[in-house]
C-alpha cells in the first residue's frame, strides 16, 4: 500500500487513545523484519532512520531511505518513514527529498532558550515542507556514547508548565517527554513517573512520545499508552533480538560463512520481536 505519514498515525492513535510503534532501522534486515513484524500484527509501523544510523552509513541518508520506501510500499500494513534524533540542519534539509514524512529534531542538549529557539527554527522549515515535527524537553540521554543518565536527578523530567510553553513556542506538532526512561538500556528495568505523565498529558495539546522505550517493562508501557503516550520509540530491543540469535546461530554453526544463514535468522527474531511488541502496547497479551 501507498506509504502513509507519521502525523496520519499519531492523529488516529490519539484518537483512539493507543500508541503507535516506531521503530529504529540501520539494515535493510531490519527494515524488512519491522515491516513483517508489523503486518504479523496486522498493525501500522513507523520506520525510523536515526542521524546515528546515517552516520553508520558513510553518512549518506538515501540509500537506506530508499530502501525503506521501497518496502512500505509493499507492505500489506500502512508504514511511515521518521528521520530521528536530527542535530544537523543539513541532514533535517535532506527529509522531505527522500521521502520522510516527519522528523524529531534534537536540541534537548541545549539550555532552554536555545533549544526553543533552534527548534523554532526547525520547526519553521518542516512546516514550510509538509513535515510534522517532533522535539524533546527534558533528558531522556544514553544517546551518543552519552555517560547513563539518572533519570531520577533534578532537572532529568519534563517539567508540565515548561512544556506548555516550549509547545506553545516552538509550534512542534509532538514532544517527547522525559518520565524515567533512557535511551540504550539492555535491561528492561526502568519505572516511569505515571504521576507525571498524567499532569503533563492533561497539560499539553500535542501528542506525547516515549523514548528509550526497550528498557522499560511491559506492564509500564502498557501503562504509559493509558496515561497518554501516542508514539512509541524502540531501537535497542531489536539489536539485542538479532544480535542475539545470531550469536547462538553461529556458536551452534561454527563453520557457516554464508552471511544469508546468519541474517535471516536475526532478522526473524527482529520481526518476532516487533510483533511482541506492538501486541503489548495494544494490550491485546500478546506480551508473553
Amino acid at each position: 500500500m501507498p506509504l502513509v505519514t507519521t502525523g496520519e498515525l499519531i492523529t488516529r492513535a490519539a484518537t483512539a487513545r493507543s500508541a503507535v510503534a516506531a521503530f529504529n532501522i540501520i539494515t535493510l534486515e531490519h527494515v524488512e523484519a519491522v515491516i513483517a513484524g508489523a503486518e504479523s500484527a496486522t498493525a501500522p509501523v513507523v520506520l525510523q532512520v536515526s542521524e546515528n544510523a546515517v552516520k553508520f552509513r558513510y553518512g549518506r541518508l538515501l540509500p537506506l531511505a530508499r530502501a525503506a520506501v521501497a518496502a512500505a510500499e509493499r507492505a500489506a500494513v500502512p508504514v511511515a518513514l521518521h528521520l530521528d534524533h536530527v542535530q544537523s540542519d543539513d541532514l533535517l534539509r535532506q527529509a522531505h527529498d527522500a521521502g520522510f514524512s516527519s522528523v524529531m529534531y534534537d536540541a534537548a542538549r541545549l539550555p532552554y532558550a536555545e533549544n526553543l529557539a533552534a527548534t523554532r527554527t526547525a520547526a519553521d522549515w518542516a512546516h514550510s515542507q509538509g513535515l510534522w515535527i517532533e522535539a524533546e524537553l527534558g533528558e531522556v540521554g544514553g544517546k551518543n556514547g552519552e555517560p547513563p543518565l539518572d533519570a531520577h536527578a533534578p532537572g532529568a523530567r519534563t517539567d508540565p508548565a515548561e512544556a506548555r510553553a516550549f509547545v506553545a513556542d516552538s509550534g512542534v506538532d509532538a514532544l517527547a517527554v522525559a518520565i524515567g526512561s533512557t535511551h540504550a538500556m539492555t535491561t528492561r528495568t526502568a519505572t516511569l513517573d505515571h504521576d507525571l505523565l498524567k499532569r503533563l498529558s492533561a497539560t499539553l495539546d500535542v501528542p506525547l512520545v516515549l523514548h528509550g522505550s526497550s528498557g522499560v517493562p511491559d506492564d509500564e508501557l502498557t501503562a504509559a499508552v493509558a496515561g497518554g503516550i501516542t508514539k512509541v520509540n524502540v531501537g535497542t530491543a531489536l539489536n539485542q533480538a538479532m544480535t542475539g540469535a545470531i550469536r547462538a546461530f553461529l556458536a551452534e554453526h561454527p563453520e557457516a560463512v554464508d552471511s544469508r544463514k546468519y541474517l535471516s535468522v536475526g532478522r526473524e527474531a527482529m520481526a518476532e520481536a516487533v510483533a511482541r511488541i506492538i501486541g503489548v502496547l495494544a494490550g491485546d497479551g500478546r506480551s508473553g
